[in-house]
């Protein structure tokens, strides 16, 4: 049965002394492995600095929770962030041990946290080309597993955004919840400033069937991955049958993270170019960064009003 996330009694001291109580051949760094990215897409997402109608946004839950091979794992996931540079960076099941090192690493980056203990959601904005203007956090009143919704308006360049993410509440049975939750985060975009464009990635545990019970997306919110044509290769963000972080005993695909866009009404489009799913590539322990694939995009700011974009489906 799928587990909601438990919280591991680590210490709030840097992860150097939690990692080292790894097995000894973990201790060594690991040996450089072959990047294995599901596309060729994915090598040209480093934007350039001075790139202004570009904006790449990475959404991850990368189960801080799980402190097997914590310490290849956490390695992997800085380096797949230094190798991408997005501009927002959408973190779920961040871990108190876990922050110095992002901090320390990604010194290019502004950090936003959504609580200061247990697991939480993370904001990573790169500095030379976001400036963050206002944060906001909105709790949900009736979760059992403390979740919230993380949110913040930033400047890209010349335009004005507002990035959110959230991890909503986990395990089939939490489904009334999650949909509680999930009501609150469209409620949000839905009334943000018209003229900016709202993009929300995150782990929203949902199944398909839970979006059809709300009578689909509301109207002026889309899901990115519909809007792209549904790439196949992008369907499954949490899929056992390659994925083996997590012993469950029967195979799972679905897709838990999504992406979804509210744009302006007047001034520039942000308009979804791609999508690759990163993360897929085998640590030497055997497993992966995480149990989660992380989601990568690209969009194209256009300036002029051409109407929001309409889902493919």
């Amino acid at each position: 049965m799928e587990q909601a996330p438990q919280e591991q009694p680590l210490k709030e001291e840097a992860p150097q002394e939690q990692l080292s109580k790894q097995q000894p051949h973990q201790e060594q760094p690991p040996k450089e492995q072959p990047r294995q990215d599901q596309s060729d897409q994915a090598q040209s997402f480093q934007g350039d600095v001075k790139d202004k109608g570009r904006l790449t946004v990475l959404t991850w839950n990368i189960d801080g929770l799980d402190p097997e091979d914590i310490l290849e794992r956490l390695k992997e996931l800085i380096s797949t962030l230094q190798k991408y540079c997005p501009d927002v960076i959408l973190l779920q099941e961040l871990i108190p041990p876990i922050v110095p090192t992002l901090l320390k690493c990604l010194k290019t980056y502004d950090f936003l946290r959504g609580k200061e203990s247990g697991y939480f959601t993370g904001i990573m904005l790169r500095k030379s080309r976001v400036q963050l203007l206002q944060k906001d956090i909105v709790n949900y009143p009736t979760t059992e597993m403390g979740r919230n919704l993380l949110m913040a308006q930033v400047k890209f360049f010349d335009h004005n955004l507002c990035v959110m993410t959230s991890h909503l509440e986990s395990c089939k049975e939490s489904s009334q919840e999650r949909l509680n939750q999930l009501r609150r985060v469209w409620k949000r975009m839905r009334e943000a400033d018209e003229s900016l464009t709202v993009i929300f990635g995150g782990d929203t545990n949902l199944r398909d069937w839970e979006v059809k019970k709300l009578g689909g997306l509301p109207e002026g919110i889309s899901d990115v991955w519909e809007l792209l044509g549904q790439p196949e290769d992008c369907r499954y963000t949490w899929d056992t049958t390659t994925n083996n972080n997590k012993d469950l005993p029967f195979p799972a695909r679905l897709r838990f993270d999504r992406v979804f866009i509210r744009a302006a009404k007047e001034g520039a489009q942000v308009v979804p170019e791609t999508m690759v799913l990163v993360g897929q590539e085998r640590l030497s322990c055997g497993r992966f960064t995480s149990d989660h694939w992380a989601i990568l995009c690209t969009f194209s700011i256009t300036e002029g009003h051409d109407g929001p974009p309409q889902n493919s489906s």
